[in-house]
């Protein structure tokens, strides 16, 4: 099974939480920290659940998420 990793610009980030809705495996999640220009910004919760979809970074209107894929040795 594949595994991802999920990269966000936190300066791009607005915290708009579409990127926490559209994930599957309920990997992401605000951070309570701020970035510079206010937001809360969103990280990866639970990273061993990213199976890399992309669908947070799809959903992202900031495009502020980027997604890399890795295979496991089964």
């Amino acid at each position: 099974m594949p595994r991802g990793t999920v990269v966000i610009d936190k300066d791009r980030c607005k915290g708009c939480g579409l990127c926490i809705a559209a994930c599957p495996n309920q990997v992401l999640a605000f951070s309570g920290e701020l970035n510079k220009s206010g937001y809360n910004v969103v990280y990866m919760e639970d990273p061993e659940a990213c199976v890399g979809c992309a669908f947070c970074a799809q959903t992202c209107p900031d495009i502020a998420i980027e997604v890399y894929r890795e295979k496991v040795p089964a």
